[in-house]
């Protein structure tokens, strides 16, 4: 169960990443693309290219830190609190 848990958590961090890096992808993209059809503005887009990576960095460093410090807060006593218990046999006398 625990090992479940652990997956999860490897699963969000790179869902993690992988948004933030299709973020920036696409920021970067775009900014070129304007920055060739209106040469003359492109400081102003470089600007606000440079701005926007570094808050979908900064929001991806956050996220990433939560998910890592949630795989660490992992342990045996929190799965079985939350894991659903298996129904326990009872005997024919009762």
């Amino acid at each position: 169960m625990i090992a479940l848990a652990y997956v999860g958590v490897g699963l969000g961090a790179g869902l993690v990443v992988l948004g933030a890096a299709l973020g920036i992808g696409r920021i970067g993209g775009q900014a070129v693309e304007g920055m060739s059809r209106q040469p003359e503005v492109a400081t102003k887009i470089q600007t606000g290219m440079i701005i926007a990576a570094a808050l979908i960095e900064g929001v991806a460093l956050f996220a990433l830190v939560i998910v890592l410090l949630s795989g660490l807060t992992i342990t045996p006593d929190l799965i079985s609190k939350f894991a659903p218990q298996a129904p326990t046999q009872h005997s024919a006398a009762e």
